[in-house]
């Protein structure tokens, strides 16, 4: 089995590769988080959120002892305070590369990429394996609150503006949770569409609608990683609209049997839905 090598993950990401079909923790490339906050004036040490990059990996096998393949679904929780996200290409060659390798268990798997992915990540990450026997928590649901996409509104802005954020002019004080489909932003690395819903639970002065779905709307030329545009969204939220407590939710559209879902939050203190969206 490989060692956890990460020296030449820059080969990888955005060319042709090879899938490897034996274990190899190497695949895994770590991306510094400080990276794309340093353009957010965030500190490492000083984050005005919490919260987790949750990942659903539905293209999982690997051999049992006696050579025949086991099929399974993993979830993988990343802590927001971690230094590095894993890059989503790295992330579905090194899954692949389970696939004729020998494991006695779904345990030994689980044990196996919690070490690799931590190691990654740079902090404890979550992992869960589950058989498809065992997946009753992922049937497709939808989020709650309130849908905003049917506002009629005028759109000529596709680069985030966080002046679209404006504030009722009711003036009222709500505790309220709006949601819209039409997130789509761009992968820094190959440029292909990333595709979301995204939802926005607050408390404090009632948020103007049709100016948060606008400005939902403005990541559609947008190039920057799902976690680091949540990560914008909060921070524009929290700055233009000032809500006593704020929750920013997205879950994005799979890609190569992968999901990722980041939740940044400063009021929730139970976990993020773990709910599958249709398009997932």
């Amino acid at each position: 089995m490989s060692e956890n090598n990460h020296s030449d993950h820059g080969n990888v990401l955005g060319r042709q590769t090879d899938y490897i079909g034996t274990y190899t923790a190497s695949l895994l490339c770590p991306i510094p988080r400080q990276n794309s906050r340093e353009a957010l004036a965030l500190e490492a040490d000083r984050l005005p959120f919490s919260g987790v990059d949750l990942w659903t990996g539905y293209e999982l096998s690997w051999l049992n002892p006696k050579g025949k393949p086991i099929v399974a679904v993993a979830e993988f929780s990343v802590p927001a305070e971690s230094p590095n996200i894993i890059e989503s290409k790295s992330f579905k060659l090194y899954l692949n590369s389970f696939n004729q390798s020998v494991f006695a268990s779904n345990k030994e798997v689980a044990e196996t990429m919690r070490r690799d992915l931590s190691t990654a990540a740079g902090a404890p990450v979550q992992v869960s394996v589950h058989s498809l026997q065992d997946t009753g928590g992922f049937q497709v649901s939808e989020f709650d609150g309130v849908l905003i996409d049917n506002i009629d509104v005028e759109i000529d802005c596709y680069t985030p503006q966080s002046s679209l954020l404006c504030l009722d002019d009711s003036e009222e004080m709500v505790e309220e949770t709006l949601y819209s489909d039409l997130l789509k932003s761009n992968c820094p690395v190959t440029s292909q569409p990333d595709w979301a819903s995204v939802y926005v639970r607050y408390s404090g002065p009632k948020i103007n609608r049709a100016g948060l779905l606008k400005y939902i709307v403005s990541f559609r030329s947008h190039q920057d990683f799902h976690e680091h545009c949540v990560e914008r969204m909060f921070l524009d939220i929290l700055q233009q609209c000032q809500p006593e407590s704020l929750t920013v939710y997205a879950r994005y559209t799979r890609r190569g049997g992968l999901d990722i879902n980041p939740y940044r939050t400063n009021g929730d203190t139970v976990s993020p839905l773990g709910c599958r969206l249709v398009r997932q």
